[in-house]
C-alpha cells in the first residue's frame, strides 16, 4: 500500500501527476499513498507507512483527535503490510471524517488513484480512532474490514485545537463580530448546500449497502434450507439381511 523510501524521481512522477496535462488515451502512473500524503499534509516523513507513526515521535505532535491536516497513520494489516497514511479533510463528526489519499480504492479497474472527501468512521469501542471503516469505491459505501490506526500526526507547530477552526465563535466585548461580504456568505451556503447533500448521498449509499447484505444474507440461509438432507435408512432392509445371511 506504500512505497519504500521514496526517491526524487517518484516525488517528481507524483508533481506530475498532479499537474501535467496528458493525452486522453495515456494511463497516468501509480500513484502510493506516503508521497501524496506528505504533499497535502506537509509533514516531512519519508519511508513505508507503517513507519511513520514511529518517525512522528518528538518531531511532530500525535494524537487520538481527528483533525483537518492531521495524518491518519494505519497499522499493517493483512495484505496491506506497508500500511496507509491518509490525510483529514473534514471532521464532521466524532465518529466520522472525511479523508484525501492515494492507492486505496481501484477506480475504473486501476490502483493507485486519489480519492478526495471519502468517508472514514471510527469504529472502535472507545471512540479512540484506534480501528476504522473506509469508503470503497467499488461498493460505493464503507468497506467491512476494520482497520487498526496508530492515530493522527498532526503538521509541524500546529496543535490538534489550530487545526480546524471552531464552527462558533464567541466575539469579546471590544471587537465586534466580522461580517462577511456577500460573495463569502454566498460561498459559504454553497459549502453548507454541497456539504448536506454529499452527507445524505453517504447515508442513503450506506442504506443500501446495508440492504444488500441483508438480502445476501437472507439468500444465503434460504439456499441452506432449500438442498437436501441426508438419505434416510430404512428401518427394514430385506436386501441387506440376504446378503448378510448368504454371505455373498
Amino acid at each position: 500500500m506504500a512505497p519504500r523510501i521514496a526517491p526524487l524521481p517518484v516525488l517528481a512522477m507524483a508533481a506530475a501527476l498532479l499537474v501535467a496535462v496528458k493525452p486522453a488515451n495515456a494511463q497516468e502512473p501509480l500513484l502510493q499513498c506516503v508521497p501524496y500524503a506528505r504533499q497535502v499534509s506537509g509533514i516531512e516523513i519519508y519511508g513505508d507507512a507503517h513507519s511513520w507513526w514511529q518517525q512522528a515521535e518528538g518531531k511532530y505532535q500525535r494524537g487520538q483527535r481527528p483533525a483537518v491536516g492531521a495524518v491518519m497513520a494505519f497499522k499493517p494489516y493483512r495484505s496491506m503490510q506497508l500500511g496507509h497514511v491518509a490525510t483529514v479533510a473534514k471532521v464532521l463528526d466524532k465518529r466520522r471524517v472525511l479523508l484525501d489519499h492515494a492507492n486505496w480504492s481501484p477506480i475504473d479497474g486501476r490502483k493507485g488513484q486519489i480519492e478526495r472527501n471519502v468517508l472514514a468512521e471510527d469504529v472502535s469501542a472507545a471512540n479512540d480512532w484506534s480501528e476504522v471503516r473506509v469508503w470503497f469505491t467499488p461498493i460505493g459505501a464503507l468497506g467491512t474490514t476494520r482497520y487498526p490506526v496508530h492515530g493522527f500526526i498532526y503538521p509541524q507547530g500546529r496543535a490538534p485545537s489550530r487545526l480546524q477552526t471552531p464552527p462558533v465563535q464567541i466575539a469579546s466585548a471590544d471587537t465586534g463580530p466580522a461580517r462577511l461580504s456577500r460573495e463569502e456568505r454566498k460561498a459559504q451556503r454553497q459549502a453548507e448546500k454541497e456539504a448536506k447533500r454529499r452527507l445524505k448521498e453517504i447515508e442513503k449509499q450506506r442504506r443500501e449497502y446495508a440492504k444488500y447484505l441483508k438480502q445476501q444474507d437472507k439468500t444465503g440461509k434460504a439456499t441452506a434450507q432449500a438442498s437436501p438432507g441426508p438419505v434416510p435408512r430404512l428401518a427394514v432392509d430385506p436386501i441387506g439381511d440376504l446378503i448378510a445371511a448368504t454371505g455373498s
